[in-house]
């Protein structure tokens, strides 16, 4: 038995997310463990670094799977890119550690959200992109994610209740402006359940001047899901890098 990193790539615009679903194939994980199986010949369950939702696409996944199998890694990967769907890629797969886990051992991730902002329609990024009509005002967003850095309870930024803790580290949120777009950078140890995509839209109001930078201590003190942003959409975002 070996243990199998995976690095990989997907348009998740058709498919449910990334976790597999009882009555759905339409998943990324389901993808790859049905192909894998047809390699190795036994049941697998490969274990991603992280659950992206519904339409949510990945620049650098990563995962996990044990195989018993003595096809070597470059015959994994030839076959997996040849019978996957041709909106999924598998760039890299190594033999690593026994005790690798791609989400245990996380270190932190980033996710990458993009602002179409011209005026023009965006025909080959369309599916990538959130198309905004009017101008924001950027320094002031900049200002605002600054507040969300650091560690927090980010509970009011959660689309979803849990009793688990929902305190995460934002390392870094970076803002870039592009010659069409708005390139917004979240870096964290850890995201909560649509975390990414409440944030963006937070911070959207705040550049659409439709709340104050002061309200982000507000929400994050509160915890409550109401005094945030209306959540962004999902083809937006994507998963951009995966640390260990």
């Amino acid at each position: 038995m070996v243990n199998i990193r995976l690095d990989i790539s997907y348009d998740g615009t058709k498919y449910l997310g990334w976790q597999r679903l009882g009555d759905s194939e339409l998943t990324i994980q389901n993808k790859i463990e049905k192909v894998l199986e047809r390699l190795v010949e036994h049941e697998v369950e490969i274990i991603g670094s992280g659950r992206t939702d519904a339409g949510v696409h990945a620049r650098m996944q990563v995962a996990n799977v044990h195989l018993d199998t003595d096809k070597n890694c470059k015959t994994i990967k030839e076959y997996l890119n040849k019978y996957l769907p041709e909106d999924i890629s598998v760039t890299s797969v190594i033999e690593v550690d026994e005790r690798f886990h791609a989400r245990f051992d996380v270190v932190d991730k980033t996710y990458l959200y993009r602002l179409w902002m011209n005026e023009n329609k965006p025909i080959f990024e369309r599916k990538y992109v959130t198309e905004i009509a009017e101008k924001l005002n950027v320094n002031k967003m900049i200002v605002a994610a600054k507040l969300l850095e650091g560690t927090h309870d980010f509970k009011a930024f959660s689309s979803k209740s849990t009793k688990k803790s929902t305190i995460r580290t934002i390392n870094k949120i970076t803002i870039e402006e592009k010659e069409n777009e708005i390139h917004i950078y979240v870096n964290a140890n850890g995201f909560l359940y649509n975390m990414v995509r409440n944030i963006v839209g937070t911070l959207l109001e705040v550049g659409q001047n439709k709340r104050e930078v002061s309200t982000i201590n507000e929400i994050i003190n509160k915890k409550d899901r109401k005094l945030a942003g209306e959540r962004a959409p999902a083809k937006g975002v994507t998963l951009y890098n995966v640390n260990y």
